[in-house]
């Protein structure tokens, strides 16, 4: 007599040897993560929204951040107090993330508006910001025409780089190679700066009517700013992780219809920075 189990019987021990392989092959770790792949700016993933727009206002001291009373919208303000930039947190893939307005004076109406959605690639979003810290020329927007010479100084990027053209009766269109991107140009529209309707349309996804994501213009936005989308679309790179299984999903803290955010003419009470 002895404690404990009974001595495996030979039966029982070649039973376990066999099931050993098995085991170690369950215990393996999942597969690498695949590399991320290069791919055009359009199709790159849209990244870390806010932490994009920290590090644009820690590098440029002549703007400031705001916050309004609650957490879901942040304001960036340029010390002129006449360029804002809206960032909506939390915001669905296809819904209005970014506002950017420019003024006249501090108190006076839009110029210009522009607006992108929450799945703009990490890529156009930067060109955009860099745009938007580089340039001081924005308030000249207002008295420059909406003509041929602004739409092909705004395209020409497009044209350069090979990209389909086309005219359908209101609309004026550059299209992608692959026709995955493009610009649409609202002439219609165009006949009414001052009303800020969206003139402008850069997108990209499977259809233009329902794009992975979208920037919208009014018709007095810069060209310089426009040419500077363009060169992205046409020329710039960035990065994409392959799907490997079930897309994340993404969640929002908006309860309420969306609609399209206003840039505070006021800074809030509290900031900072």
């Amino acid at each position: 007599m002895r404690p404990g189990p009974a001595p495996l019987t030979d039966t029982e021990r070649a039973t376990a040897e066999a099931r050993a392989p098995l085991s170690l092959t369950a215990a393996k770790a999942e597969p690498a993560r695949p590399e991320p792949e290069t791919v055009p700016a359009y199709l790159a993933d849209a990244g870390d929204h806010d932490a994009l727009l920290d590090a644009f206002i820690d590098s440029h001291s002549e703007w400031e951040k705001w916050r309004t009373w609650s957490d879901e919208t942040t304001h960036a303000i340029h010390e002129s107090q006449t360029l804002r930039i809206e960032r909506v947190h939390e915001t669905p893939a296809h819904e209005t993330a970014w506002t950017v307005a420019a003024y006249e004076t501090p108190v006076s109406d839009r110029m210009w508006v522009l607006t992108a959605t929450g799945a703009i690639p990490a890529p156009m979003l930067e060109e955009l910001l860099n745009h938007l810290a580089e340039s001081d020329g924005w308030d000249a927007a207002i008295s420059a025409p909406v003509d041929e010479k602004m739409v092909t100084v705004a395209t020409q990027p497009l044209s350069d780089a090979g990209w389909k053209h086309t005219v359908d009766g209101r609309w004026i269109r550059w299209t992608s190679p692959a026709g995955d991107a493009g610009v649409h140009f609202d002439a219609f529209t165009a006949q009414h700066p001052s009303h800020n309707l969206a003139t402008w349309t850069v997108w990209a996804g499977p259809d233009p009517d329902q794009p992975t994501w979208a920037i919208t213009a009014s018709p007095h936005t810069p060209s310089s700013l426009l040419a500077d989308l363009s060169e992205a679309l046409a020329h710039k790179t960035g990065t994409r992780h392959p799907q490997t299984g079930t897309p994340e999903r993404r969640t929002s803290l908006v309860t309420s219809p969306p609609v399209t955010p206003a840039v505070a003419a006021t800074p809030a009470a509290s900031r900072t920075r």
